[in-house]
């Protein structure tokens, strides 16, 4: 029956398409690029970064074709957020940089990584558009594995075949890598996908408020990661711009339930035909 269900959608170009679209956008543009990035960039770091997500929710809300004007306070908080992340980029970028990586190769990361929130952001707010295959354990299975694919033909694009020596790899990496597919993929990307099916896109990027913290400081502690007093204070600024644009939303969304309803254009033309007629001559 499962197996049934799953060839209903995964080859039915209604669902097939919309599915292909998202996971370019999310798992090639997001995942693949923020993967490609650690190579240089630390944890902290990317997770900084990536909690900017919040910001072109409401960025692309308002060029898209939802043309959702911002209110002031998610202007102040994109401008914030994006100041935030120039305080990143300004301090010494080899010192926090992986594996001997250069400044330069961090701002290619840096770079990298403000393309993926973008393309994550892209497809997201696409996901509630799109028609989607129900239910929701279904839709991220087929996310998975399609995306999964494409993020293989990648690597085997970029010959990254070449780097690979399974025998090298350690069973702490094999413990991680069990770990990510189990709670940071099935677990959290299904979490993910439903909460981007019920409620509105900056309100389910809220998990930008707490993943750079924790990062940060699992990186410090854990990976041994240098935090410099630009990461400091750049996160201060992005978390104080995703506080600013959620304060924001939630705002818009008051004001937008407690307005009166529009009257209908034709309502309106009866009413003065009405009194058109009952006018005297």
């Amino acid at each position: 029956m499962a197996g049934d269900l799953g060839q209903q959608y995964f080859f039915d170009p209604r669902f097939s398409g919309p599915l292909t679209d998202m996971e370019n956008e999310t798992n090639l543009g997001g995942n693949g690029l923020v993967n490609w990035a650690e190579q240089w960039v630390p944890s902290g770091l990317t997770a900084l970064i990536v909690g900017t997500v919040p910001i072109w929710f409401v960025t692309l809300a308002w060029l898209g074709p939802d043309r959702e004007a911002p209110t002031g306070l998610e202007v102040a908080g994109v401008l914030l957020g994006l100041g935030g992340v120039g305080v990143l980029m300004s301090g010494s970028l080899d010192a926090v940089g992986l594996h001997g990586a250069t400044s330069r190769q961090v701002l290619i990361g840096a770079v990298a990584l403000a393309v993926a929130t973008v393309s994550w952001a892209v497809g997201s707010m696409y996901s509630r558009r799109a028609r989607l295959a129900r239910p929701t354990l279904l839709a991220t299975a087929m996310t998975m594995l399609s995306g999964g694919g494409l993020l293989l033909a990648a690597g085997l694009l970029l010959g990254e075949t070449r780097d690979l020596d399974l025998a090298g790899v350690s069973t702490r990496s094999l413990v991680a890598l069990v770990y990510l597919i189990v709670f940071g993929s099935i677990v959290a990307f299904s979490s993910f996908t439903w909460l981007i099916q019920v409620v509105r896109p900056a309100l389910a990027g809220t998990y930008a408020y707490v993943n750079p913290i924790v990062a940060v400081i699992l990186g410090w502690a854990v990976a041994d990661e240098v935090i410099t007093r630009e990461m400091a204070f750049g996160a201060v600024l992005i978390i104080g711009a995703v506080v600013l644009v959620e304060r924001g939303r939630s705002r818009a969304r008051k004001l937008r339930a407690s307005a009166p309803p529009p009257m209908k254009a034709h309502a309106a033309s009866s009413s003065e035909a009405a009194s058109a007629r009952t006018e005297p001559a």
